[in-house]
């Protein structure tokens, strides 16, 4: 698929069938997520796929409020064979700048303006979006409840040294299902967001 028609068709889908996903189609995706952009090449991300059915369940049953009687939200979306959850670690950050080749010597993280750890891991989860439209597929990247946090990594042994920065959904679009948020509202144009010279 033309580049640009990946950036036109990506979309987040909410409601999938349970067709299962060709194991390969995650392995690229995640193959692109680790070429993304990282500061001072840190590679402080890990990736926990969740493709088996007892694990997918064990994902909502962290998360969701009731995984019995589910929304029309959840229950689009519990259909999804696959999630995988980018997870970003400072620690990785603050130990390769503290190393002589960047010159900083400490792991002080007032040095960070922003935090690119998180920046660098939603970089590597928009490839995996982009290349599960490049293979006709849908996904949603969404995030977890705060409340959920440490359900989900006593759920499946995340170490502390490694924040999940939300979920990816993987699968085959269905029809219908929960709409979101550019169904009820208008796209902004380019010359509202795009300053030349000056803001």
């Amino acid at each position: 698929m033309d580049f640009q028609d990946v950036v036109a068709r990506r979309k987040m889908v909410r409601n999938y069938r349970t067709d299962p996903v060709d194991p390969a189609v995650v392995d690229r995706a995640l193959r692109n997520a680790v070429r993304a952009p990282n500061a001072g090449f840190s590679q402080g991300w890990g990736f926990l796929v969740l493709d088996q059915p007892t694990d997918v369940r064990r994902y909502w049953e962290a998360t969701a409020d009731d995984i019995d009687q589910p929304d029309e939200w959840l229950t689009g979306m519990m259909r999804a064979p696959v999630i995988v959850l980018p997870c970003s670690s400072k620690a990785a950050y603050l130990d390769r700048y503290a190393r002589p080749d960047k010159g900083w010597g400490d792991r002080d993280e007032a040095r960070w303006p922003m935090p690119f750890w998180h920046m660098d891991a939603a970089m590597a989860t928009l490839l995996i979006l982009q290349t599960v439209v490049d293979e006709g597929l849908g996904a949603l990247y969404f995030g977890i409840p705060p409340h959920s946090d440490r359900a989900v990594r006593d759920a499946f042994g995340i170490p502390d040294h490694y924040d999940p920065i939300g979920a990816v959904t993987i699968g085959h679009p269905a029809d219908g299902g929960a709409q979101g948020s550019p169904s009820r509202r208008r796209r902004t144009p380019m010359e509202e967001l795009v300053h030349r010279g000056r803001w």
